[in-house]
């Protein structure tokens, strides 16, 4: 997460100062190197907590660790390999999976290995609690997607350029589907957790959310692909589901955090900022995301800073902070309390969301203004019309520093408490160690 902050503050300060580290790191470097941090976080998060509350749910220690270590050091090695491949200018592969594809190989593997480990370590006995369904059907997905859209090797498909471009935002659509499989299932999870039982995990609404992320997973793509020449009907589907699972889950969080009592909302107090933060950014998500789904206001917006904008809400407003909520509830006290911290982590949050809010509403503003020149001003050149944007961009870029620095902020606690422990263990003997591991 914090290169993924660091790459796209320094691609932000390249809209306010031209040139800036131009011949070191250029935007063709920043954008994938920003992106594909933003997206390993996700991944690399969502797949740790999953394993961590499938112990949690199971009740004892994951089999196979052996096969988690080699799946975790595969994912660690590839993603570093890729950051690293683009500092040198090596690419080769499509938007968002900017890598060449040789790297595909390792991060399929290790995929497997994780649904092996999940696999392994689930019985179907008893009647399962929704959260593992949003993990298999996200687990599963995921990997299908993933090499859906690597597609684009088969020179019939890659030669075809309306295919290709249809199969890679589909691909995209599916994949962000998959892993919000994993982060709102894990999120039912700890809902339940801080409320001491299984009301969510069982309900009619915790499965309508299921299945209705498992049909927005399908077809919420359609709305990516309104100006490419295709059927008209699968435009039509996108529009008809589009961020339809975001309104229930934050449905889902609101009368959950109804229905608790003021200790419990104490006992997890950082985990329940979290998510109540994520319910918000639900809401603001949510109504561009509306707008967004109207061909006519879809036209406007397509390939502006708006859908940065919707990006930038999804993947650290809703996502993110769901992310953060699991942080704090498996990483918190683990060695030392973080009492000490509480105020810090206050200010790192307000920081943090505030930030947030102006980033995007800057986003929003400079896209609304770069598509009323695209639509309006056709004589007007866009050197002009980027100088226009200069205000907002630096509001961008100011409002990315305090967003940066509240992570930091939020994040530093836990980090020094999991190094904490790390070197506790090391110094404990042979057989104290043993015991922490089997506990």
């Amino acid at each position: 997460m914090l290169s993924a902050l660091l790459f796209g503050l320094t691609a932000a300060l390249q809209y306010i100062a031209p040139g800036f580290w131009r011949n070191t790191f250029s935007f063709e470097k920043l954008r994938p190197l920003h992106v594909s941090s933003a997206v390993f976080w996700i991944i690399l998060a969502a797949i740790g907590t999953v394993l961590s509350y499938l112990q949690q749910h199971n009740q004892q220690p994951l089999k196979n660790l052996r096969l988690v270590s080699i799946q975790y050091y595969l994912f660690i090695v590839s993603f570093t390999a890729v950051l690293i491949s683009y500092c040198f200018g090596i690419f080769g592969g499509r938007e968002y999976w900017e890598f060449h594809p040789v790297f595909a190989i390792p991060i399929v593997t290790a995929w497997l290995f994780f649904i092996i480990n999940f696999f392994v370590n689930i019985s179907f006995a008893q009647k399962q609690p929704v959260y593992i369904w949003m993990w298999i059907t996200g687990i599963t997905f995921f990997l299908f997607t993933y090499l859906e859209s690597n597609l684009w090797l088969i020179p019939s498909i890659r030669n075809h350029l309306v295919k290709d471009m249809t199969i890679q935002w589909k691909s995209y659509g599916s994949i962000v589907g998959s892993w919000n499989m994993l982060i709102y299932g894990s999120s039912i999870f700890l809902m339940d957790k801080i409320a001491g039982n299984r009301k969510y995990s069982f309900s009619k609404i915790g499965f309508g959310l299921y299945f209705l992320g498992l049909f927005n997973l399908m077809f919420n793509w359609g709305h990516h692909i309104y100006t490419l020449p295709t059927y008209g009907f699968v435009k039509n589907i996108g529009y008809l589901v589009s961020m339809t699972e975001i309104f229930l889950l934050g449905r889902i969080i609101f009368l959950w955090k109804q229905s608790l009592n003021t200790a419990k909302k104490h006992i997890h107090l950082q985990p329940f900022k979290f998510l109540i933060a994520a319910d918000v950014w639900i809401f603001l998500t949510l109504g561009l995301a509306i707008a967004m789904s109207i061909p006519a206001l879809n036209l406007y917006m397509h390939g502006t800073h708006v859908i940065v904008a919707h990006t930038m809400g999804a993947t650290i407003g809703i996502n993110s902070m769901i992310l953060l909520a699991f942080v704090y509830d498996l990483l918190d006290d683990t060695c030392q309390s973080l009492n000490s911290f509480r105020k810090l982590i206050h200010k790192g949050y307000w920081l943090l969301n505030i930030s947030l809010f102006f980033f995007w509403i800057s986003l929003i503003i400079a896209g609304f203004i770069k598509s009323y020149w695209q639509m309006n001003q056709p004589d007007v050149a866009f050197g002009s019309m980027m100088l226009t944007l200069k205000p907002w961009m630096y509001l961008f870029y100011f409002a990315g520093t305090g967003l940066a620095t509240g992570f930091a902020i939020v994040l530093y606690p836990v980090i020094r408490n999991k190094i904490m422990c790390y070197f506790q263990r090391r110094q404990k003997p042979a057989s104290t160690l043993e015991a922490l591991k089997a506990a």
